[in-house]
Protein backbone atom coordinates (compact mmCIF):
# COMPACT_ATOMS: atom_id res chain seq x y z
CA UNK A 1 0.00 0.00 0.00
CA UNK A 2 1.12 3.16 -0.70
CA UNK A 3 1.43 5.98 2.25
CA UNK A 4 -1.47 8.04 0.65
CA UNK A 5 -3.99 5.08 1.36
CA UNK A 6 -1.88 4.11 4.78
CA UNK A 7 -2.61 7.22 6.50
CA UNK A 8 -6.58 7.67 6.34
CA UNK A 9 -6.60 3.84 7.17
CA UNK A 10 -4.71 4.16 10.28
CA UNK A 11 -6.92 7.09 11.21
CA UNK A 12 -9.85 5.28 10.59
CA UNK A 13 -8.89 2.28 12.93
CA UNK A 14 -7.70 4.50 15.54
CA UNK A 15 -11.08 7.09 15.87
CA UNK A 16 -12.89 3.27 15.26
CA UNK A 17 -10.95 2.03 18.37
CA UNK A 18 -11.56 5.24 20.62
CA UNK A 19 -15.07 4.32 21.65
CA UNK A 20 -13.66 0.67 23.07
CA UNK A 21 -10.69 2.37 24.89
CA UNK A 22 -12.99 4.16 26.72
CA UNK A 23 -15.54 1.87 27.72
CA UNK A 24 -14.35 1.55 31.35
CA UNK A 25 -14.62 4.94 32.02
CA UNK A 26 -17.35 5.93 33.70
CA UNK A 27 -19.69 7.81 32.10
CA UNK A 28 -22.15 8.04 35.19
CA UNK A 29 -22.60 7.32 38.54
CA UNK A 30 -23.02 4.21 40.43
CA UNK A 31 -26.66 4.65 41.78
CA UNK A 32 -28.90 2.53 39.01
CA UNK A 33 -31.85 4.93 37.78
CA UNK A 34 -35.52 3.97 38.45
CA UNK A 35 -36.89 2.40 35.02
CA UNK A 36 -38.78 4.54 33.15
CA UNK A 37 -38.20 7.49 35.25
CA UNK A 38 -39.39 10.61 33.74
CA UNK A 39 -37.86 14.41 35.21
CA UNK A 40 -39.90 17.68 33.80
CA UNK A 41 -40.30 21.11 34.94
CA UNK A 42 -44.14 21.59 35.75
CA UNK A 43 -43.84 25.19 35.97
CA UNK A 44 -42.54 27.77 34.10
CA UNK A 45 -43.65 26.69 30.61
CA UNK A 46 -40.82 26.31 27.83
CA UNK A 47 -40.64 30.20 26.67
CA UNK A 48 -42.96 31.36 29.29
CA UNK A 49 -42.71 35.15 30.51
CA UNK A 50 -41.99 35.89 34.00
CA UNK A 51 -43.79 38.46 34.94
CA UNK A 52 -42.02 38.97 38.55
CA UNK A 53 -37.69 38.49 39.22
CA UNK A 54 -38.88 35.98 42.41
CA UNK A 55 -40.89 33.25 41.01
CA UNK A 56 -42.10 29.64 42.13
CA UNK A 57 -40.11 26.44 40.20
CA UNK A 58 -42.13 23.50 40.28
CA UNK A 59 -40.49 19.91 39.90
CA UNK A 60 -42.35 16.92 38.46
CA UNK A 61 -40.95 12.84 38.55
CA UNK A 62 -42.61 9.88 36.79
CA UNK A 63 -41.97 6.39 38.01
CA UNK A 64 -39.10 7.19 40.66
CA UNK A 65 -39.74 8.35 44.31
CA UNK A 66 -38.09 11.13 46.04
CA UNK A 67 -35.99 11.05 49.11
CA UNK A 68 -33.65 13.45 50.61
CA UNK A 69 -29.85 14.14 50.73
CA UNK A 70 -28.06 11.40 52.47
CA UNK A 71 -31.08 8.97 52.25
CA UNK A 72 -29.71 5.89 50.29
CA UNK A 73 -32.95 4.20 49.21
CA UNK A 74 -33.74 1.99 45.64
CA UNK A 75 -35.23 4.34 43.08
CA UNK A 76 -34.90 7.46 44.79
CA UNK A 77 -33.20 10.88 44.25
CA UNK A 78 -33.23 14.73 44.97
CA UNK A 79 -34.12 17.63 42.50
CA UNK A 80 -30.95 19.96 41.44
CA UNK A 81 -31.93 22.71 38.89
CA UNK A 82 -29.46 23.67 36.61
CA UNK A 83 -29.87 27.67 35.79
CA UNK A 84 -28.14 28.89 32.83
CA UNK A 85 -25.78 26.56 32.56
CA UNK A 86 -25.29 23.25 30.66
CA UNK A 87 -25.12 19.85 32.76
CA UNK A 88 -22.30 18.75 34.65
CA UNK A 89 -20.49 15.54 34.00
CA UNK A 90 -22.64 12.89 35.32
CA UNK A 91 -19.67 10.63 36.89
CA UNK A 92 -19.13 13.54 39.45
CA UNK A 93 -20.79 14.94 42.47
CA UNK A 94 -23.34 18.11 41.16
CA UNK A 95 -21.94 21.46 42.10
CA UNK A 96 -23.82 23.69 44.81
CA UNK A 97 -23.38 27.32 43.32
CA UNK A 98 -25.77 29.87 41.90
CA UNK A 99 -25.87 27.56 38.14
CA UNK A 100 -26.46 24.09 40.06
CA UNK A 101 -29.40 24.89 42.79
CA UNK A 102 -29.59 21.59 45.31
CA UNK A 103 -32.79 20.40 46.89
CA UNK A 104 -31.34 17.70 48.80
CA UNK A 105 -34.23 18.24 51.22
CA UNK A 106 -36.77 16.61 48.84
CA UNK A 107 -38.55 19.96 47.83
CA UNK A 108 -40.59 19.53 44.50
CA UNK A 109 -40.82 23.46 44.38
CA UNK A 110 -38.65 26.54 44.56
CA UNK A 111 -38.98 30.12 44.98
CA UNK A 112 -35.60 31.27 43.14
CA UNK A 113 -34.93 34.98 41.55
CA UNK A 114 -33.15 36.02 38.31
CA UNK A 115 -32.56 38.85 36.68
CA UNK A 116 -34.54 40.36 33.94
CA UNK A 117 -33.53 38.53 30.39
CA UNK A 118 -33.39 35.19 29.05
CA UNK A 119 -32.38 32.04 31.20
CA UNK A 120 -32.63 27.98 30.58
CA UNK A 121 -33.55 25.81 33.13
CA UNK A 122 -33.40 22.10 33.70
CA UNK A 123 -33.94 19.81 36.30
CA UNK A 124 -30.71 16.77 37.03
CA UNK A 125 -31.74 14.07 39.92
CA UNK A 126 -28.63 13.39 42.16
CA UNK A 127 -28.67 9.93 44.47
CA UNK A 128 -27.86 10.39 48.16
CA UNK A 129 -24.72 11.70 47.51
CA UNK A 130 -25.39 14.34 44.83
CA UNK A 131 -23.83 12.08 41.90
CA UNK A 132 -26.16 11.44 38.67
CA UNK A 133 -27.62 8.45 38.23
CA UNK A 134 -27.13 5.65 35.80
CA UNK A 135 -28.48 6.41 33.41
CA UNK A 136 -28.68 9.90 34.40
CA UNK A 137 -32.11 11.29 34.90
CA UNK A 138 -32.40 14.87 33.36
CA UNK A 139 -35.48 17.03 32.06
CA UNK A 140 -35.02 18.61 28.81
CA UNK A 141 -34.28 22.83 28.84
CA UNK A 142 -36.77 25.05 29.05
CA UNK A 143 -36.13 28.53 28.27
CA UNK A 144 -37.97 31.43 30.53
CA UNK A 145 -37.96 35.25 29.71
CA UNK A 146 -37.52 37.23 33.43
CA UNK A 147 -39.09 40.89 32.81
Amino acid sequence: MTKRFLVPLLSAFVLAAVPFAVVGKAVAGDTPAAKNAYLYIGWPNDGEVVRARKFRVWFGLRNAGIAPAGVPKPNTGHHHLIVDAPLPPFDEEIPSDRNHLHFGGGQSEAIIELPPGKHTLQLLMGDDKHIPHNPPIYSTVRTIYVE
